[in-house]
């Protein structure tokens, strides 16, 4: 770390060890200045203990994270960056309501970043931009919650990877399931013997998603920023089906649905099964259901063995809803003596080898896992709680980094062997693909001059 930067995040850090201290002596004391009423003094004293966090892409998943944030007590959130106009007006709206006071209206994110007061930058934007955020972010001396997939390639997972080594901040990803109560206590009992040695499981996504249609060349909409959207991908011209949501199709910009949804299954699975990197991985698929611009599969399944004796599939159906085990989306993990089902919430049912219902933890929360926008507010709260924890007391990140990275290397591998020609022989000490030029390409991405992200 330049002597500069080092200067500038360990400012940060002892900024908001102060302001921690500072709220509670306060409340040690247990006296209120003359001038002040209780409600005030209290108003006071608990933007004192808030963490102060900037919110980057607004739009569906964004304005959901940013309300959710908004919600908790310890937390303010002080900007909002987006490139389109409309979204950032709504979510500037939208927060108001919730904490009553107006977050800085800061379109370029990189403006936010250099607000002293910031703690914590919150990344919801496009799969192109997650990685080179984050690592602008970490550079400012800032925290980061990054939502899934935690890069764009390979590549730049190992940048993040290496990025909090260098700068010591925390970087939570949102693959918000390790946070949810019953789901961590099925891995829990996985890992535990309840069904013997676990050695196979089987991860699924579906959906009815509609065609995306031929885009046509269009002038860029007033409201948006279309050159900040591109940013480090290379320049593109701009078409009238692709923002917002089905830049997830296109290999430019997007990881597919491996990436898009199946992060949060694979990652549940390397879990429970107590993996890292694979040894082999194949994929299967292609876009079946509709012919339009969608270059992604819209039909998936990534098969990975593992070098414990282990292997695992995900099944992904972006346009056929029917579901498996009566549910949209989930994880099955099958061991020596039973299976354990992971349902689309925050439950799980434990099987013995006759198939009988053995153990069934039901869901505390009704969740809508469809829903693309705010699918589980409150136990996605959890895992909020544990950034925040993180950061105030140094307590073990649910979501860090390296396993982050690992998770989504995993989809990633898969789209790689999917580009390919089906098969890639996988270095399990280090996830690296093993003798084949033309996928080791796929590892990084080219970059637009002077976008490219470093750490």
């Amino acid at each position: 770390m330049h002597n500069e930067e080092q200067t500038h995040f360990d400012s940060a850090r002892r900024r908001f060890i102060s302001r921690t201290l500072t709220g509670a002596t306060a409340l040690a004391v247990g006296g209120i200045l003359p001038s002040f009423s209780p409600k005030s003094y209290a108003r006071i004293l608990g933007a004192n203990e808030k963490v102060r966090v900037g919110m980057m892409g607004v739009n569906s998943r964004g304005l959901a994270l940013a309300s959710n944030f908004a919600l908790q007590p310890n937390c303010e959130v002080i900007s909002i960056s987006d490139v389109d106009q409309r979204a950032a007006a709504k979510c500037l709206t939208t927060v108001e309501g919730i904490q009553q006071t107006k977050p800085k209206n800061l379109p370029d994110f990189r403006k936010a970043l250099e607000n002293k007061d910031l703690d914590a930058l919150i990344i919801a934007a496009p799969d192109h931009w997650h990685a080179p955020a984050a690592l602008l972010a970490s550079k400012a001396g800032k925290h980061v919650y990054l939502e899934k997939p935690c890069s764009h390639n390979p590549h730049e997972g190992e940048l993040l990877v290496a990025s909090v080594k260098k700068y010591k901040n925390v970087v939570q990803m949102g693959n918000q399931r390790r946070s949810w109560p019953n789901v961590a206590q099925a891995i829990k009992d996985v890992q535990g013997g309840v069904i013997g040695r676990p050695y196979f499981a089987k991860g699924w996504y579906t959906n009815n998603r509609a065609s995306i249609g031929t885009g046509k060349a269009v002038a860029v909409p007033s409201w948006l920023d279309y050159e900040l959207w591109q940013g480090p991908a290379p320049r593109q011209t701009f078409k009238d089906n692709l923002i917002h949501y089905n830049w997830h199709w296109f290999w430019h910009w997007g990881t597919g649905e491996a990436c898009n949804n199946g992060t949060h299954m694979l990652d549940l699975m390397r879990w429970g099964l107590g993996v890292d990197y694979p040894t082999k991985v194949t994929s299967t698929g292609g876009r079946y259901r509709y012919k339009d611009d969608w270059e992604t599969p819209d039909t998936q399944v990534i098969n990975l063995e593992f070098p414990n004796n282990t292997a695992m599939t995900w099944e992904g159906r972006s346009c056929n809803g029917r579901t498996v085990e009566g549910t949209s989306v989930g994880v099955m993990f099958y061991g020596e003596s039973g299976s354990l089902l992971i349902e689309s919430g925050n439950s799980y049912k434990v099987f013995d080898l006759e198939n009988k219902l053995v153990k069934d933890v039901k869901n505390d929360l009704q969740i809508d896992p469809r829903n693309r926008m705010n699918p589980s507010q409150a136990l996605d709260a959890i895992h909020i709680q544990n950034f925040f924890d993180s950061i105030k007391k140094g307590t073990t990140l649910a979501s860090d980094i390296t396993g982050g990275h690992k998770s989504t290397l995993l989809c990633q591998l898969g789209n790689i062997a999917q580009r390919t020609g089906g098969m890639l022989a996988i270095d399990p000490s280090n996830g690296h693909i093993k003798n084949n030029k033309e996928a080791e390409k796929l590892w990084r991405r080219t970059y637009q001059s002077g976008w490219e992200p470093t750490i």
